[in-house]
This record gives structure tokens, C-alpha cells and sequence, in this order.
């Protein structure tokens, strides 16, 4: 085929936005125009393709609430959260690596006691004990960094996602000592599906692929003068950890529990970027 089809038109909607007052934002989307006139011509959309996504959009629109963000799922299975963290957060080998922070934050839940449980009721899973230390790229000690952590149930639920869970139930937030150390008690995290009850998880199925995360423990660490750091740690041995489904697993993220008396230890040291 010659040429590209009625290239005025997207010239003419990039012109349209000239007077822009914020160039950042008219720079995004004079490239979001661009690229999404070139699928739309690469591809010959259909009348009935265009009016599928559409309606695919509206629906991940209609079922967020204020505990479910299809929207980041979305983002999440596309690959896009994870690019845009690449981009964002290349601080080198001695920083602790980032990843996707997920549809499931909550917000800043109780700050509890180094060592204390993050588990509001019994569960049947291996009792774990969590610890490590938060430090500077030098390795100095950073005292009093605000860590916040989240994970699912062994059911394979986050407490937002389970009527049965209490809320806050395997969240909690904690401060490191004076040494940078931190510890907490929960249960080995487990592998566990993505929402696929919705159009995300539609659009799974419609692409054969599986909806599920390896089984992972959410940190997000902050301190003042440092960049804040979302990340988990995922357990090694896990089936999925080549296979995210948000593409969130990184080789310096991946623990190895080990026996501690009657229950796993796992250990982790996280490092900061500053600010």
C-alpha cells in the first residue's frame, strides 16, 4: 500500500493541540497520536474492532472501586507498569531493585513493634519470620525508614478482596531501629491468581495466557532524603516466577526461605537510592 491513509488528519489533530499550555503534556500526546494513528492504520481497524475496545475500556472503567483498580491491572498485564518503573528507577546494581506496586495497597496501615505479627487471625500456612536491614547505597544503617508491607492470605486473597480476612490482615507498617534492622512474623506467601472476573482477565483467556503472580511479599520503604522504594521479594521455587503475569519478577528479588526451629526464616536487605 502507498502511503499512509489521510495522514492530514493526525497532522491536524497534533496541530490542534499547539497551544497547550503544559509542553510536557503536548508532547505526550503529540507521540500518543502518532503511534495510535499508525496501529490504527498498521492493523486496517474495523469499524467493530474500534467499538470492542471501546466498550473493553468503559467496562475496565466500571468495575474499579475503592478496592479494585482494573485500570493498574491492566497497566500490570501489558507489560506498561513495568517499563515505566525501568525507565524510572535505573539506579544501578547496589540499589535494591523495584517493581510493580499492584492493585491491593490499601494505604499506611498500623505501624507495630519490630518482630510483631502482621496476621490478625490464625492461618494455616508455614509460619515465617522476616528480617533483614534498610541502608544507604554505602551500606550505612538508615534509621526510622517507614516499611510498609502487604501480602494475601494462603487462600490466595488479599484482605480487600475477602470478606472473611479482617481488614489490615498480613499488612502493616514498621520503622527500622537504630542499626537499619527490621523484622516481622507472617506466613510463606503463596502463588495466587490475578482478578480474572473481569475484563482484564478477559483479555487473558482471549490471549491464552494464565493469570497468575508467584507467590511474593509487598514492600514499600520511604525515608527522608531518599527515593521511595516499591518492591517485593518473591519465593524461590515457585512455578510462576518465570511467568508473571504483571512481569514484575526480578533475580535479585527471589528468596530462599530457610528452616528456623518451627517455622522459615527468610532474609532480605534492602538498600535506598537518595533522593
Amino acid at each position: 500500500m502507498k502511503g499512509a491513509i489521510f495522514p492530514e488528519l493526525t497532522e491536524a489533530v497534533i496541530d490542534a493541540m499547539a497551544a497547550a499550555p503544559n509542553p510536557r503534556l503536548r508532547e505526550i500526546m503529540t507521540v500518543l497520536v502518532r503511534h495510535l494513528h499508525a496501529a490504527v492504520r498498521e492493523t486496517r481497524l474495523t469499524e467493530e474492532e474500534w467499538l470492542a475496545a471501546v466498550e473493553f475500556l468503559t467496562a475496565t472503567g466500571q468495575i474499579c472501586s475503592g478496592s479494585r483498580q482494573e485500570f493498574i491491572l491492566l497497566s500490570d498485564t501489558l507489560g506498561v507498569s513495568m517499563l515505566v518503573d525501568a525507565i524510572n528507577h535505573n539506579d544501578g546494581d547496589v540499589v535494591t531493585p523495584s517493581t510493580v506496586f499492584g492493585p491491593f495497597y490499601s494505604g499506611i496501615q498500623r505501624e507495630l513493634a519490630t518482630g510483631a505479627s502482621i496476621l490478625l487471625r490464625p492461618e494455616d500456612g508455614d509460619a515465617t519470620l522476616v528480617s533483614g536491614s534498610i541502608a544507604d547505597q554505602d551500606g550505612n544503617p538508615i534509621e526510622g525508614a517507614l516499611i510498609e508491607v502487604w501480602q494475601t492470605a494462603p487462600c490466595g486473597l488479599y484482605d480487600v478482596q475477602d470478606q472473611g480476612q479482617p481488614e489490615g490482615h498480613l499488612r502493616a507498617s514498621f520503622r527500622s531501629t537504630p542499626d537499619g534492622s527490621y523484622s516481622f512474623q507472617t506466613v510463606l506467601p503463596v502463588s495466587y491468581p490475578i482478578p480474572a472476573d473481569g475484563p482484564v482477565g478477559r483479555m487473558l483467556g482471549a490471549l491464552g495466557r494464565h493469570p497468575n503472580r508467584p507467590a511474593h511479599i509487598h514492600f514499600m520503604i520511604s525515608a527522608p532524603g531518599y527515593r521511595r522504594l516499591v518492591t517485593h521479594i518473591f519465593v524461590a521455587g515457585d512455578d510462576y516466577l518465570k511467568s508473571d503475569a504483571v512481569f514484575g519478577v526480578k533475580p535479585d528479588l527471589v528468596v530462599h526461605p530457610r528452616p528456623d526451629g518451627d517455622r522459615l526464616a527468610i532474609d532480605y536487605d534492602f538498600r535506598l537510592a537518595g533522593a
